[in-house]
């Protein structure tokens, strides 16, 4: 979308619908998922997909900048609903899907992503989030830098042994290095 114009309702409606058949597609079948079997599950025809998206490569990083958006949005609306811890939690198991799903974008992502101050305004943005999640009555030295860090190296872990059982427990151990 051109900087300063609005989609009109219903072409927002379809961008948001692509954008999330997308993360999943992109989650699933890396970059390798079908254009065709993306605007099918979003419930629009190719045509608009291309329209909106006249290259993968724009909508990968469309779909990689919506799923970091929405990621960073779940914070405060966990944190209103869920306890301290269980929305931590919550917030973490959220990151470590996102990172499942930027892994099948990642070949992409690294041609189309390459400007250094953005990378580093996405990391700002999620240790943002994380930080507001910090409450405190959790441990002082739990910094949000640190605690972004940490669920990148279980992300990496976990993705390399396949196994995302383990990401959990991973989460669960440091949990209990960040809660009181």
């Amino acid at each position: 979308m051109a900087e300063g114009r609005r989609l009109r309702a219903d072409a927002q409606r379809n961008e948001d619908r692509l954008l999330v058949a997308a993360a999943e597609a992109f989650g699933r079948d890396g970059a390798n998922a079908s254009v065709k079997d993306i605007a099918k599950a979003a419930g629009v025809g190719v045509g608009t997909l291309y329209r909106r998206f006249p290259s993968k490569e724009l909508l990968i990083e469309a779909t990689y900048r919506n799923e970091v958006q929405r990621l960073c949005d779940a914070a405060p609306e966990l944190a209103e609903r869920l306890e301290p811890g269980e929305a931590l939690r919550s917030w973490m198991e959220r990151f470590i899907d996102f990172m499942a799903a930027k892994d099948g974008m990642a070949d992409v992502l690294r041609v189309v992503l390459t400007d250094e101050g953005e990378r580093l305004e996405t990391r700002a943005m999620l240790a943002r989030a994380i930080e507001s999640l910090l409450t405190a009555d959790m441990r002082p030295q739990a910094h949000a830098g640190d605690v972004l860090m940490a669920l990148g190296g279980i992300s990496l872990i976990a993705a390399s042994e396949g196994r995302r059982d383990l990401a959990g427990r991973l989460i669960d151990l440091l949990l209990h290095g960040v809660l009181v």
